[in-house]
């Protein structure tokens, strides 16, 4: 019979070892990452879309045939590609934005790759050739103001804050093709409520015009 310390010994030896057996096994798991997909068009070019939907700014163009590295999905409106027809859309950092799943094969009808989550919110003001488009960006609670059109008025982003504070703005009164990004002080897990519009520039109270729906989003 082993001594009652040595068994004691023996014990402990195997828990470590079961231990670190477990460390390497949890260690040779991959963490979840990004997914890797090959763009299939019928030859032309594919948009990509600062938001996902069709009607969102066109940021550039990917050829039929490349790789892309997908960093997360969410979902957006309904697109019907070469690949059938989905509601999901790929977000690829490597081209600065959204295409739909449906132009992506990637092996698999369903979701690859984590949802995108929040700070993905993008609007447009809403009449006609809007002039206005504006994106808050989770990551460091960052707003980015376009200008697209020379109609003599701003663009402007107005926003409110947790407990009512607003209107809160961020102004691009650069001028068309211009773009201004502005940190704004939402605490991490904040929400903040915003709407694309234009309006002539002023400090305090604006006549806000052709306003895009609300979009509610979240610092990360």
């Amino acid at each position: 019979m082993m001594p009652s310390s040595f068994r004691r010994s023996a014990a402990r030896t195997a828990a470590v070892l079961l231990a670190t057996a477990a460390l390497s096994l949890v260690s040779m798991v991959p963490a979840q990452a990004a997914a890797t997909g090959t763009v299939q068009t019928a030859g032309d070019p594919l948009n990509v879309r600062r938001a996902p939907t069709t009607a969102a700014t066109v940021v550039r163009t990917v050829n039929n045939g490349a790789t892309v590295s997908i960093d997360c999905q969410t979902t957006g409106q309904s697109v019907t590609g070469p690949l059938g027809t989905s509601t999901l859309w790929d977000y690829v950092p490597g081209l600065g934005g959204y295409i739909s799943d449906t132009y992506v094969k990637t092996g698999s009808d369903g979701r690859v790759a984590p949802d995108c989550g929040v700070g993905t919110g993008s609007a447009e003001c809403s009449t006609g050739a809007c002039a206005a488009e504006g994106l808050f960006r989770s990551s460091d609670a960052r707003f980015s103001v376009w200008d697209r059109d020379a109609d003599g008025k701003s663009a402007v982003v107005a926003y409110w804050l947790k407990g009512g504070v607003g209107p809160l703005y961020v102004w691009n009164s650069n001028g068309n093709g211009t773009q201004v990004d502005k940190v704004v002080n939402v605490p991490s897990g904040g929400w903040v409520h915003y709407k694309v519009c234009v309006a002539n520039y002023s400090a305090t109270s604006p006549v806000l015009e052709a306003c895009s729906n609300g979009i509610t989003d979240f610092a990360s």
